[in-house]
């Protein structure tokens, strides 16, 4: 079975006069609150560590902290019904869920922000429960805002808001990534002369960015029910699938703790080997991936949660769209969504630490990467979206699979090269220009593939399978670039990119697109 994916294309003018609808320019600024915690996680926390002298595979192991952005597809049914006290009659569903989710992203940047990750391993374990917390909270905003999205617009929307979201997404990573290196150099540290204090007010100030998607969320209406609930379950019976949840998280992190010094014996054991130990790490996080799934699955064989709830909950949206599109073609769609932002996800974890280990200084590194790449992805962000609402989506979807996976040979040019700043801000213009082109007619593509019955749990799942595999290899990026050198490290993702050009192929000859 084939669906289409996109509406009519619109002509250009119609196509420039979609930015300025209501909805669209909401989506400026609940892009910018989600655009804060990633940097946070992601590259100022690897400047902020590398600083304080931790070591460069811990530092990118950091990146695992957001992995709750893949796995957000697990609690999004929660968030898609249950209520909260008192916020949900107040604000609606949406909205309710959308100021908890920012409030305690705001938490977690001041507890980040009130740790020494340099004086002691103590205190670096604190800073990555802090970070996991950013990761959580951050990914739960995301799912009310990817469902309030779907719910608040037509469907030839889609794309103006995908692009306006991103402009408001990258807006917010100049504020996390430029404006947080400016404040922290600004207050003082340096690589070689690090001053715990300036970290800690520019995660202080970052935090109180976040203001900006709260007010929001108070300011707009919430959008209106496409389709009511086909059931109706207590709250006692969410509240205790959110027991189940939370026992399988705690069986994850204690599994990966206790099993962590067996893994390290296993890598001393054999040696100094970067693969074998990429491996190892595979297989303990693994591991602690099965033990989660078991406890899970016992506690809902002992009936400690409603079965048909617990059907209906993650069976039912899987279900639904494996029958709207076959299982082959479903499976198809399945591996393009969790491979098409490898060559965009994967180099980006170690980006800084790249730039750091050729000599940039901070300043440089914040004028190119983190101002003029953002305002360069930015305008690829409404290119993207004016090609997919003009040409289609999955022929923007081809463009985008070969500039982010050709754009990394540039790279390549910049290792050998080394502190030449030219050439630096010829690799941020091709790879950010070919990031937002993609990424708004890839948001654009998930949104038309999710069910209105299921909103919040179908994009949730698209877009933690969006993540998951790139992420998690991203972890292991200093431990190749350690074995194979920087040069070797981006040809390895720009050939990686190859196969997902033939998904996208094969894709667009199973879809009806107009």
């Amino acid at each position: 079975m084939t669906e289409t994916t996109h509406d009519q294309p619109l002509g250009w003018g119609e196509s420039f006069r979609a930015f300025l609808h209501p909805r669209v320019i909401t989506m400026l600024f609940f892009g910018f609150s989600a655009g804060i915690p990633l940097l946070l996680i992601f590259s100022s926390l690897s400047l902020w560590l590398g600083e304080a002298g931790v070591e460069r595979k811990a530092v990118t192991f950091f990146s695992w902290a957001a992995l709750g952005y893949s796995f957000k597809f697990v609690w999004a049914p929660l968030i898609d019904k249950l209520p909260l006290p008192f916020l949900t009659r107040m604000l609606g569903k949406r909205r309710a869920w959308m100021l908890v989710s920012q409030l305690f992203i705001m938490l977690a940047i001041v507890l980040m922000g009130s740790i020494d990750p340099a004086l002691s391993k103590e205190n670096l374990t604190l800073m990555a429960l802090a970070a996991v917390l950013l990761g959580f909270s951050s990914a739960t905003q995301d799912i009310v805002i990817d469902a309030y999205r779907i719910e608040a617009a037509e469907t030839r929307l889609q794309a103006m808001m995908s692009a306006t979201y991103i402009a408001g997404y990258r807006l917010g990573m100049i504020v996390a990534g430029a404006g947080a290196l400016y404040l922290a150099s600004w207050f003082g540290t340096d690589k070689g002369s690090y001053v715990y204090g300036a970290w800690q007010w520019t995660y202080f100030i970052m935090a109180a960015t976040m203001l900006v998607g709260v007010i929001t969320t108070l300011v707009i209406p919430e959008p209106e029910r496409k389709q009511a609930d086909r059931h109706h379950y207590a709250t006692q019976d969410y509240l205790r699938l959110l027991a189940v949840f939370a026992v399988a998280v705690f069986g994850f992190v204690m599994t990966f703790f206790y099993s962590s010094d067996l893994f390290a014996g296993l890598k001393e054991a054999v040696g100094g080997d970067a693969f074998v130990g990429f491996g190892l790490e595979a297989l303990h996080f693994g591991l602690a991936i099965l033990a989660a799934v078991i406890i899970g699955w016992a506690l809902v064989q002992f009936g400690l949660v409603n079965r048909e709830m617990a059907d209906d909950t993650w069976v039912e949206p899987i279900k639904d769209f494996f029958e709207r599109y076959g299982v082959k073609t479903a499976l198809l769609l399945l591996a393009l969504i969790g491979l098409y932002r490898i060559t965009d996800i994967v180099p980006g974890v170690i980006s800084n630490v790249f730039y750091q280990d050729l000599g940039f200084s901070k300043p440089e590194i914040a004028t190119a990467v983190k101002t003029f790449g953002v305002v360069v992805s930015i305008a690829g962000g409404f290119l993207g979206g004016l090609f997919a609402t003009r040409y289609g989506v999955m022929r923007t979807l081809m463009w985008g699979a070969i500039l982010t996976a050709f754009t990394n040979l540039v790279f390549v040019w910049l290792a050998y090269e080394g502190h030449n700043v030219p050439v630096m801000y010829t690799a941020v213009t091709a790879d950010n220009l070919a990031a937002g082109f993609a990424s708004a007619a890839f948001v654009a593509f998930l949104s038309s593939l999710t069910s209105v019955s299921f909103t919040a749990v179908q994009y949730a799942i698209f877009s933690s399978l969006m993540t998951l595999f790139p992420k998690t290899i991203g972890g292991y990026s200093g431990t190749m670039v350690d074995a194979i050198g920087y040069p070797g490290f981006f040809t390895f993702v720009t050939l990686i990119g190859v196969p997902v050009l033939w998904l996208v192929w094969a894709a667009g000859k199973h879809l009806k697109v107009e």
